[in-house]
């Protein structure tokens, strides 16, 4: 079996495992990354899901690294692409003037923008990035894991990656039971967390529903699609709350839970500059097109698009029938390929079924865009994950650390060791349950370093959705920048505790080790407090 050593192996490459990539390989350190898709990137691309940010992101509130990936996107389309007058000179330019996101893109370009970030380091033999491999199984000696084995996704090959600290960037947070790092899944207990929201029993098979993402546009003449195999089966599917079949316009809406019917209207014309992508202000998804767009043809030349692309993250590709972690291979399997399949009934249902503003049905104009997502099959690379498996940490993160209910005007609790900050409502998808959303106003918040460490185990961090927050609190730590900052902070203290002798748990106990590991942190554009802002 082919052996690799590094300093530090990052397990998976989403936004997290890039930026815990970078942050250790800023500090000198020598890096294996593994992915098990063909695309890094993850939420951002693979999965082709806009990135979910705060209302203040132009101003402050993401890390410096951050700024430099966005900044990135917008400066790719500049170079690259045939803006229009006045989209070139707009500077927080919207490519696809989504009301989801200020930063709406084509998948492709994040992904060379992270391509090109990590470039450098490639060249110089201090990244290694391997793909597509997955996980299978760890050595662990006590408390320490020794190495990790990856096996390549098509081939089968094996390999060996020995490292002194081990990232578990993955999205479900696969490395955990492989190194028998405790953890936890589902719902707790309202008993166990005393937050307001939580379910009165744990549900550990209880988690956010995953999505298969899909690209459209809308062209001339009859695209339509085979009818899907199991078209009729999701054709009366319908969700006890959902106020009607999940293949239609109505649903409950996340924040009031009445049922709302939203409107899809292919190619408005309308101006991109005028488009308010501030969440504030509303969801923003009232017109399904608009709502995650990701390309506006106003945006360009005259000519340079047919139409615009529309990025299908909609209530109704939801997958509630079960969950895919922790259950057999051959269960996630069927529940992967039915979610996809959800997706595909849903796009035949828009050609064929859905009602028209102008009367009749069908957009029969529509065309999937594997080309946008990467694939021959139409719909995203890989399925949207919202919830993890999830260390038992330090520290954990609770509803009740930064719910506006609670806390107030007084803002999210101040942790003493954060590293970081984020803002989101918590929202909390329907889940395999069969919970409605659950959505909760909260304070612009702080990332404790406790929440990265696990209780236990000593050279292993996470870097994603698996940190130590709560199935409740999950709900607003899972979004993209939040992911970036978790991931860059843990492979920086990964580098920073084989730079000065010291293991995380030191670094997290002791005042000293915590300030100068802090101080770092700061020089490298890490926001770890908030100015003086409103919650929403």
């Amino acid at each position: 079996m082919k052996e690799l050593k590094a300093d530090i192996l990052v397990v998976g490459g989403g936004l997290g495992g890039v930026a815990a990539a970078l942050g250790a390989l800023r500090a000198g350190r020598t890096v294996v990354m593994s992915e098990e898709f063909d695309w890094i990137g993850g939420q951002l691309t693979s999965q082709a899901v806009p990135p979910d940010e705060h209302s203040w992101v132009e101003q402050f509130g993401v890390t410096r690294s951050y700024r430099k990936l966005r900044d990135g996107i917008r400066q790719y389309y500049r170079d690259h692409y045939p803006l229009n007058e006045g989209s070139r000179a707009w500077h927080d330019l919207n490519p696809g003037a989504g009301w989801v996101s200020r930063l709406c893109a084509e998948p492709r370009v994040g992904l060379a923008v992270l391509e090109a970030m990590l470039l450098p380091y490639r060249g110089s033999g201090k990244l290694t990035v391997l793909q597509p491999y997955l996980p299978i199984a760890a050595s662990v000696d006590g408390d320490v894991v020794r190495s990790v084995t990856l096996r390549h996704r098509d081939n089968a090959e094996e390999l060996t990656v020995t490292a002194r600290y081990i990232i578990d960037a993955t999205e479900l947070g696969d490395v955990l039971p492989l190194t028998g790092t405790e953890y936890v899944t589902g719902f707790e207990s309202q008993n166990d967390t005393g937050e307001p929201s939580a379910a009165s029993e744990a549900q550990p098979d209880n988690v956010q529903a995953i999505s298969v993402c899909f690209a459209i546009d809308h062209i001339d003449g009859d695209q339509t699609i085979d009818k899907p195999e199991n078209y009729d089966f999701w054709r009366q599917y319908q969700p006890h709350f959902w106020g009607g079949p999940l293949l239609g316009f109505k649903a409950p809406h996340p924040r009031t839970l009445e049922i709302t019917e939203r409107s899809f209207t292919p190619n408005p014309d309308d101006d991109p500059l005028l488009v308010d992508a501030d969440q504030r202000k509303g969801g923003g998804d009232e017109n399904l097109w608009t709502f995650r767009r990701i390309a506006a043809r106003q945006n360009f030349l005259p000519g340079s698009y047919q139409s615009d692309i529309c990025l299908v993250n909609w209530p109704m590709i939801d997958y509630l029938e079960g969950s895919v972690i922790d259950v057999p291979e051959a269960e996630k399997a069927r529940h992967l390929k039915a979610a996809a399949d959800l997706s595909y009934s849903v796009f035949y249902w828009l050609q064929t079924e859905a009602p028209r503003a102008e009367g009749g049905n069908g957009f029969r104009g529509l065309r999937l865009r594997g080309d946008v997502t990467g694939t021959s099959h139409g719909l995203a690379m890989a399925p949207y994950i919202r919830e993890s498996r999830r260390i038992k940490p330090v520290t954990r993160i609770v509803e009740q650390d930064l719910s506006f209910a609670v806390r107030g005007e007084k803002g999210a609790v101040n942790y003493r060791d954060s590293i970081g900050v984020g803002m989101y409502r918590i929202d909390l998808h329907p889940s395999t349950g069969g919970d409605n959303y659950i959505d909760v106003p909260s304070c612009p918040f702080e990332i404790p370093l406790g929440a990265l460490l696990p209780q236990r185990m000593k050279n292993i961090l996470p870097a994603g959705k698996n940190i130590g927050t709560t199935h409740i609190t999950n709900g607003c730590y899972r979004l993209h920048p939040v992911e970036w900052n978790v991931g860059e902070v843990a492979g920086m203290l990964a580098a920073h505790c084989l730079n000065h002798s010291l293991t995380p748990h030191q670094v997290q106990e002791n005042d000293d080790h915590l300030s100068d590991f802090q101080s770092q942190l700061s020089r490298e554009g890490i926001e770890m407090r908030w100015p003086d802002i409103q919650a929403y």
